[in-house]
């Protein structure tokens, strides 16, 4: 029998809304779902192919320990956290909370558990979270901390309706992040009133549908965006009126950029100076401009910087809160805290002394702070839906570091390259096995959100993280089993759905029992989450934020055309959440709004950043190329057949099995090198061995890597590079620790026969 439904893709930020056909509880067709308020029925090719992620060889479907030879023995649940829960609490006991850290969790599309996992943190009095956004976002996430008051003003930018598009370090036709991505750039490219501009140092498949590409070498974005502002400045075309009404700080930025060597450092980028120049004064003069960034400049030289730059590029010339230019959004789910090192009050590690940026610790410190030697290392971890062995910076130094912990416990739906390091697996319902969402609502003035519902029945032995953390805390003796009150009041309110009542006699729980205010998420759970219906027990939580949310955003809320007062609003927001199969529109913002998201108490953007403005005086003296290592690796490129860890079946691939290197004409042949020919990859850290494939779109000098591969299935050997064995954990930007992924320094050599 064939059945059709609805659910979103899990593969990258944008989460497209997908129409599915089931037969014998496997997709038999994906193809996108026109009813979805967003994506209105786009999808790409990964997308179609997501049955390699529901059904193959490597699920885990029971709990496993490992035994001391190595191998792993199939536990019961309760067994497992039974154990899990004893050695946890004796070693908080008996070392406190910083011998313990969480890694990972959400993915791109599972963070509704993520209201749980947290949870085991308090538990363990513990504060150390560390995630892939880590080793990604954290820099642009503390800029705009000192730009807008809080870390958690996050800036998105209004592609599809501006006439000048500046795409940095980023490549949508294959990475997405905008809306509709390829449909986007079509229609830029046929409209001769706008233009579109791609700064990479390869020709993207995003750069040959641009007007301008400014093909600059690897590591000199800082250069090129700091020039193109000094033309902005020099030559009169920021925004004084802007500037003036929203910003404070200008003088100081104005000073800095008048002191750049326009000419230099066109040069030191490798672009034609005209060129620049050209882009500069277009960006400036368009009626809306906006400029869209990625991992191209947010792991490379100058991380933190680079993030500064390019939003002043918006700023100064006044492309902000305004349709086509960039702007900040609201989210539903809180997935970003605001953690200013400067207040004391946020906990730094024990061994690099490092601060959380939103609530987040680096994955490049990790394996220092669990292998120093000292009392208060850590000595724990919890991994889950991440696989840092193979995704963090330095797997030589995370296998050695994961050996030497006490317990390290891995909640996952596979048998990953980080379960085979554990003490414990524990499998997971797939995210098409349970109630799901993701927390990448990015979008204004309309912002929406999608609750997925469960497709596929769970399969056996496996169950969701919402079960597993309450399961545990309870175990932990963190919870009671069961809240008899509050479980009599869910039932006698279920019929309305609006558990007022519950809400507020939870409040006067929490009141009295201040130690389970952290643990509220699994409260709400095991009480008003079992009176809801179709077993969605685990959305529970979303009640409370819905709340918060029509509060914060009343009037957008109610111009999106949900109903309510004040009280009932929230109730209202989070049943049509429920009830959304399709995804909802949650607010409808007017761009005046945003003024009111600026988080300064003066409700304007601090441009002058004294961190920042130091280090654009310091690049004026550039570090010499390493002689030994000639070539630079621009690794975790994006292809048409790569895509995040959960496709681990190689199957889904239909070209590029091998995950080739691509490298320059003229360079393989000054090495010898033919195409589809082995070579050695060699960084100063360790070598793995590629497959040539010769692309005059790179420069030369630089090869690139795809992201996606290296892992193992059905214990094969790996699957294609292993990137994180070439890079290092010290190659890192400085404030951030955010890894130079796009610039890491290689040799290449012919591997003979």
């Amino acid at each position: 029998m064939t059945t059709t439904d609805t659910t979103a893709c899990i593969l990258c930020s944008r989460n497209c809304g997908l129409s599915v056909e089931i037969e014998n509880n496997r997709f038999k067709k994906i193809k996108g779902d026109k009813a979805h308020p967003f994506s209105q029925g786009y999808i790409c090719q990964k997308a179609a192919r997501l049955e390699h992620y529901q059904n193959h060889d490597d699920r885990l479907t029971t709990p496993l320990q490992r035994q001391s030879d190595g191998s792993f023995k199939p536990v019961s649940w309760d067994e497992a956290l039974d154990d899990i829960a004893r050695r946890l609490v004796a070693i908080r006991d008996q070392h406190g909370g910083n011998a313990f850290a969480f890694l990972g969790g959400g993915g791109q599309g599972n963070h509704l558990g993520g209201a749980y996992s947290r949870q085991l943190l308090a538990a363990m009095k513990s504060y150390f979270s560390y995630n892939s956004l880590g080793q990604e976002k954290t820099g642009d996430f503390w800029v705009n901390g000192r730009l807008f008051g809080k870390q958690t003003c996050h800036t998105t930018e209004d592609v599809e309706h501006a006439d000048y598009v500046l795409f940095i370090g980023t490549n949508p036709f294959q990475a997405h992040g905008i809306p509709n991505a390829r449909d986007t750039l079509k229609h830029i490219k046929k409209d001769p009133d706008r233009t579109m501009v791609v700064v990479d140092p390869r020709r993207t498949e995003t750069a040959r549908m641009a007007d301008i590409h400014l093909q600059l070498r690897p590591g000199t974005d800082a250069y090129l965006m700091s020039a193109m502002l000094a033309i902005i400045v020099r030559e009169g075309l920021h925004d004084r009126d802007f500037l003036a009404r929203h910003c404070r700080g200008f003088d100081q930025v104005e000073h800095a950029l008048k002191t750049i060597p326009i000419a230099d450092y066109a040069t030191r980028a490798d672009v034609p100076l005209a060129t620049l120049e050209k882009v500069a004064r277009d960006f400036a003069n368009a009626d809306s401009a906006c400029v869209r960034i990625d991992l191209g400049i947010q792991q490379t030289l100058h991380t933190t910087l680079n993030g500064y730059l390019e939003k002043l590029l918006y700023l100064v010339t006044g492309n902000f809160g305004k349709p086509g230019g960039n702007n900040l959004h609201t989210m539903l789910l809180p997935i970003l805290g605001h953690t200013d090192e400067r207040n004391r009050k946020y906990k730094r590690t024990v061994h690099h002394k490092m601060f959380p940026i939103a609530g987040i610790y680096p994955p490049n410190i990790l394996p220092d702070e669990i292998l120093h030697e000292g009392e208060d290392r850590v000595r724990a971890v919890f991994v889950d839906s991440a696989n840092p062995l193979l995704t963090w910076a330095d797997t030589s130094a995370y296998e050695k570091a994961f050996a030497s912990l006490e317990l390290a416990v891995v909640i996952d739906v596979t048998f990953t390259e980080t379960a085979r390091a554990a003490h414990y697996v524990l499998p997971a319902s797939s995210q098409f096995e349970k109630w799901e969402a993701t927390g990448f609502n990015l979008e204004f003035p309309v912002n929406g959100f999608h609750l997925r519902h469960p497709l596929f029945p769970p399969k056996t032995g496996t169950l969701p993280e919402p079960e597993i953390y309450t399961r545990l805390l309870e175990k932990m003796g963190a919870l009671p089993e069961h809240f008899p009150k509050l479980e009599r009041l869910a039932r006698l309110e279920a019929k309305r759905g609006q558990y007022f009542g519950s809400l507020a006699a939870l409040g006067t729980v929490l009141a009295r029992n201040r130690q389970w205010v952290p643990l509220a998420a699994s409260i709400v759970y095991r009480t008003i989450g079992k009176t809801l219906p179709n077993n969605a027990a685990a959305t529970a939580p979303l009640l409370a934020l819905t709340h918060v949310y029509a509060q914060q955003h009343y009037k957008a809320v109610k111009r999106a055309g949900h109903k309510g007062n004040r009280l009932t609003l929230g109730a209202n927001l989070y049943q049509a959440i429920l009830a959304g199969r399709s995804g909802v529109t949650l607010s409808e913002h007017r761009f005046e709004d945003l003024w009111t998201f600026i988080a300064h108490k003066n409700g304007r953007i601090h441009l002058a950043i004294p961190e920042m403005l130091d280090e654009l005086k310091g690049i004026q003296t550039e570090a010499a190329a390493d002689k030994d290592y000639p070539f630079i690796l621009m690794a975790g490129e994006r292809r048409s057949y790569n895509a995040n860890q959960i496709y681990r079946d190689p199957s889904w691939r239909k070209v590029d099995p091998h995950g080739a290197m691509r490298m320059h004409p003229e360079d393989a042949a000054r090495l010898g090198i033919d195409n589809g020919e082995k070579a050695l990859c060699r960084s100063a850290r360790d070598s793995i061995e590629v497959v040539v494939e010769v692309d005059d779109s790179v420069r030369t000098g630089m090869v690139t890597l795809p992201h996606g591969y290296g892992m193992r299935y059905r214990n094969s050997a790996p699957i294609g590079p292993e990137l994180n064995r070439l890079t290092d954990s010290r190659h890192c930007d400085p404030l951030s620790r955010t890894p130079f992924h796009k610039h890491v320094p290689v040799r290449i050599e012919r591997c003979e026969v």
